[in-house]
C-alpha cells in the first residue's frame, strides 16, 4: 500500500460517517457485514480466491438495501449500489454466461477480458443493471473496473480500493469530480446522493458542490 494512505477499513469508516452526517438515507440502507462463512460460500461460487479488499468490504457491509427505483437511497457509488454475497454471485453467473456465449459464438475476442471475465468480482451494480467490478486477473489485481452494456470495452476507474476511496470521500468532502469523465456529488433531498457529470452545471468551471435539484426532477 502506497506511503500516507490510509487503510481500507479506516477509509470505509470515514465516508460512512460522512453519509450519516449527509445522506441518512444512503447510511440507512448500509447492510451489516456477513458472517465469516459466507465467504467460503462466495469464493465456492466463484471458482476463486477473493481479493483481500472485497473480504473487507464485505465484512463491513453486505452490500445496501435493494433499490426499487432510481429515487431511492443506496446508490452512493457514482450511482452504484453495493452488492451482496448473492448479488455479487449473481451478477458474477451474468458475466460467466456472456463470456460462454461469446465463445460459442466465436465471439470470444470482442467479449473476454472487454465486457466480461470469469475472474471479474462484481462489487455494486445500477439500476440498469451496469457494474463496478474488482479485477482478480493476476496483472489486474485489485483493479476498480465500470462494465457498461452498451460500451466496447470496460473502463480502469482506479487501481486499488483504497485510491477509490480516498477519491470518494476527497470528492464528497469537497465537491471535486472523480473519474476520467467528470463526476460530482450532489445531495438530494437533504437524504441520498446522486452523481452528476460537470458538463450538466453549465460550464466547465462551474461549481458543484451540494447543490439540490429541484423536487421531482427527472435525472
Amino acid at each position: 500500500m502506497a506511503t500516507g494512505v490510509p487503510g481500507l477499513t479506516e477509509l470505509w469508516r470515514r465516508f460512512d460517517n460522512w453519509l450519516a452526517e449527509h445522506a441518512p438515507g444512503d447510511h440507512g440502507s448500509l447492510r451489516p457485514g456477513c458472517p465469516d462463512g459466507e465467504f467460503k460460500r462466495l469464493e465456492d461460487g466463484l471458482g476463486f480466491s477473493l481479493h483481500g479488499d472485497v473480504t473487507t468490504t464485505l465484512g463491513l457491509h453486505n452490500g445496501v438495501t435493494t433499490r426499487r427505483a432510481s429515487t431511492e437511497a443506496g446508490a452512493f457509488l457514482l450511482g452504484y449500489s453495493l452488492l451482496d454475497v448473492d448479488g455479487i454471485l449473481e451478477a458474477h453467473r451474468d458475466l460467466v454466461s456472456m463470456v460462454e456465449d461469446a465463445r460459442e459464438e466465436g465471439e470470444e475476442d470482442l467479449v473476454v477480458g472487454r465486457i466480461a471475465d470469469r475472474q471479474w468480482v462484481p462489487l455494486a451494480r445500477n439500476i440498469s443493471g451496469d457494474l463496478l467490478f474488482v479485477d482478480h486477473r493476476r496483472r489486474h489485481s485489485g483493479e476498480i473496473g465500470e462494465m457498461s452494456f452498451g460500451d466496447p470495452e470496460y473502463r480502469v476507474l482506479w487501481p486499488r480500493m483504497d485510491l477509490m476511496l480516498v477519491d470518494l470521500c476527497d470528492s464528497v468532502e469537497n465537491g471535486t469530480p472523480v473519474t476520467s469523465v467528470p463526476r460530482v456529488p450532489v445531495v438530494y433531498e437533504g437524504r441520498m446522493i446522486e452523481w452528476h457529470v460537470r458538463r450538466l452545471f453549465g460550464c466547465p468551471g462551474a461549481r458543484s458542490a451540494y447543490r439540490e435539484p429541484a423536487a421531482g426532477r427527472d435525472l
